[in-house]
Formats: C-alpha cells, structure tokens, sequence
C-alpha cells in the first residue's frame, strides 16, 4: 500500500508491474489506470478481479481509493465529478505518467473516465467501461435515483443481517461504509449537482471504446447516449448480470476485455501475453 498526495489530498494507491522485459531490453508498458465506483465501492473491486490478468498482459497497473473512499483521505465537501477528474489528473501527474493511458472504469469510475477524456482525449489510449455512463443529462437524472437505491441498500443490509448472522459481518461493513461516505461528506448534493462537459467534447472522443453491461441492469437507458455520441463504441451485454457483474462474473469480464484490447489497442498491448492468457 502507498498513500500519494495529489490535488491536495492523501491517496491511497495501489500498483501492480508486468512480468520483467527480456534481459537488456527497455521496458515501454503502457499503464492501464482502473477506477472504481461511489459509495459501496473501493480500489478492492479491481485488485480482486481484473488488476493481475491486465499486468500480467504487460500493463503497469493503477488503481486509487476515490477521494472519501476506501483509505483515501475524506473531505466534508468537494465531490462533484470536476472533483474526481482534477484527482485523476492529479495523480497521473504526481506517479509521472506522461503518455496515453488506458482508463478503465466500473460504474461511477467509467464515467469518471469519459470526464477525464473528454477534457483530456489526447492522454487516453482506450476506455474500457463496466456498467457505466458517460456524463450526460440523462446520466445526471439518473443519479440521484442510484444514490437513493444505496441509501435504502444500506437500510435493506441492516435488517437482513440481523436475520441471517451467516451474512452479518459482509453485510455490516457494506452498510458502514455507505453510510459513513453518505453521512460524513456532501457527496449525495454535489455528485447530482455537476457541471458536464459540453456533449460535442464527449462525441470528440476518438479513441477506442468498450462498454460491458449486464442483461439484468438498466441497459437501455444507459446505452441511449453512448449510441448516439460515440457511435463506434462497441457494447457489450452479459446476460443474466446485474449492476454487479464486475465482481460477480470477473473471468467473463476478463475475456471481453483482454481480445478487445489486442484488437483495440494492440499497438500498446504486449501481444505475447495478451495471446498466453487468452489461451
């Protein structure tokens, strides 16, 4: 674990290498950041699903607690989603990452990263998304629906672990940990309150782009505006998913995200192990 301080703020992060380069060779992997969700979330959802496969393929690996999130340093205030994207620049620039990265992003974090490239789309190689949506009106009406359903998943977690001890102590820090971030800070006011990017600046983005949903979420709604904006992206659906799947069906993500990549961004990509893991 390491704690960097970026934008002002005390980061937890956590980064994973890639197997050594030949001997006498000099090492060029890309770097792969990931970025996870609000409230329920932390950098945990990646670093036990995802985060070994991408290093393994030849990525430097990146994954950060979100500002009021996991071991990350929480403000009373400042979370709006200009917020998170300052942090994630931040933070780029403090680990002296310079070339284009490749964003991945579960929920909340995709969108974080469609932010960050459509402010910065000369720095972002791929976009790589779970269950997420770019930061449109309807994502912004959309929002206080998702916190509401984490408020009341709070509520729901309390009475089902007293009546079932067997899920008592997940269900405990679950609920602790929504509450705290809901309590504690103005993320349910600011997050609903952010300022978007003009849309013509998210249909700039040009680089290539995965969207993963399961079948059993609100597909619908949130594929809408990336149809219509980034007409390019390809959209993937896992049948029988919920909002959940990242961390529900992590090797199905694993092998729609590692052929895309090849075919997406090879060019960055360590084919050799790409080819090695997909085997």
């Amino acid at each position: 674990m390491s704690m960097v301080l970026a934008n002002g703020l005390s980061m937890h992060v956590e980064q994973l290498a890639p197997p050594e380069p030949a001997s006498g060779a000099r090492s060029t992997a890309p770097t792969a950041v990931l970025i996870h969700g609000l409230a329920l979330d932390t950098l945990a959802s990646w670093y036990l699903t995802l985060s070994h496969p991408l290093a393994a393929a030849g990525f430097d690996v990146v994954m950060y607690d979100l500002r009021g999130h996991g071991r990350t340093q929480r403000p009373p205030e400042g979370y709006a989603l200009d917020d998170f994207v300052d942090d994630l620049a931040a933070l780029l620039a403090t680990l002296d990452v310079t070339g284009p990265v490749h964003l991945f992003g579960n929920s909340f974090g995709g969108t974080i990263a469609f932010g960050y490239a459509a402010r910065h789309p000369e720095r972002v190689a791929t976009i790589a998304t779970i269950e997420a949506m770019p930061p449109t009106a309807v994502w912004l009406r959309l929002v206080p629906r998702w916190i509401g359903n984490a408020a009341a998943y709070l509520q729901r977690e309390h009475a089902l672990a007293g009546n079932n001890p067997g899920r008592g102590e997940r269900a405990s820090r679950w609920a602790k940990t929504i509450g705290e971030v809901l309590a504690a800070t103005t993320l349910a006011r600011d997050v609903p309150a952010s300022r978007l990017p003009a849309e013509e600046r998210i249909a700039a983005i040009r680089c290539p782009v995965l969207c993963i949903f399961g079948g059993e979420s609100a597909v619908d709604e949130a594929t809408t505006d990336i149809r219509r904006l980034l007409p390019r992206a390809r959209i993937v659906t896992v049948p029988g998913q919920r909002h959940s799947v990242l961390v529900d069906q992590p090797n199905n993500i694993r092998d729609i995200i590692l052929p895309w990549l090849r075919e997406a961004g090879g060019q960055h990509c360590d084919d050799h192990q790409l080819a090695r893991i997909d085997q």
